[in-house]
C-alpha cells in the first residue's frame, strides 16, 4: 500500500510539473528584440539586378527611418560596389517586403551581399546602434548574406 501511495504521489508530481513550469517555458520562447533582414530574391530587371528583402521589426518600437550601406561582391570575391539601401519606415511587429533595383548590376555575378553599416536608425526609444547591434540576417538565395 505504501508503494502504491508513493507511486501515485510521483505520478501526480510528474503530471503537475508542466503546469508549474509552463509560464517559465513561455518566457524562454519569446523572441529577443531584433531586426530581421532576409535577402529573399535576386532577379534580373530592366535596370540591372533587383534585390528583394523581407524585413521584420521586433525591436519593440517603430523605426521612422532605417537605411543600410551594403557591399556587393562579384564572383571573384572582390567588392563591386557600395550602395545605401533605404528601407524607410519599419513599423514595430510588422513584416515588410522591399525591392531595390541596382542599376548596372548583374545578379548572376553577385556572390555576396554584406551589410557594412546602418547609415540611418531612428525611432522613438530606439538607440542609434540598435539596427546593427540587434540585426539578424537570413537568405533564401544562393547569395551569401550577412554582417
Amino acid at each position: 500500500m505504501a508503494s502504491l501511495t508513493a507511486s501515485l504521489r510521483l505520478l501526480t508530481s510528474v503530471l503537475a510539473m508542466p503546469l508549474v513550469m509552463g509560464p517559465a517555458w513561455a518566457q524562454e520562447s519569446a523572441p529577443a528584440p531584433g531586426l530581421t533582414l532576409e535577402l529573399n530574391g535576386a532577379q534580373p530587371s530592366d535596370k540591372g539586378c533587383r534585390l528583394t528583402f523581407v524585413v521584420n521589426n521586433t525591436l519593440g518600437a517603430d523605426l521612422s527611418k532605417a537605411a543600410f550601406e551594403i557591399a556587393l561582391f562579384n564572383e571573384a570575391g572582390v567588392v563591386d560596389r557600395l550602395t545605401v539601401l533605404d528601407f524607410k519606415d519599419l513599423p514595430a511587429g510588422k513584416t515588410k517586403v522591399t525591392r531595390f533595383d541596382l542599376a548596372g548590376a548583374d545578379c548572376a555575378k553577385v556572390s555576396r551581399v554584406l551589410i557594412n553599416s546602418a547609415t540611418e536608425c531612428a525611432g522613438t526609444g530606439i538607440e542609434p546602434d540598435a539596427c546593427m547591434r540587434k540585426l539578424k540576417t537570413e537568405t533564401k538565395t544562393g547569395i551569401a548574406f550577412g554582417v
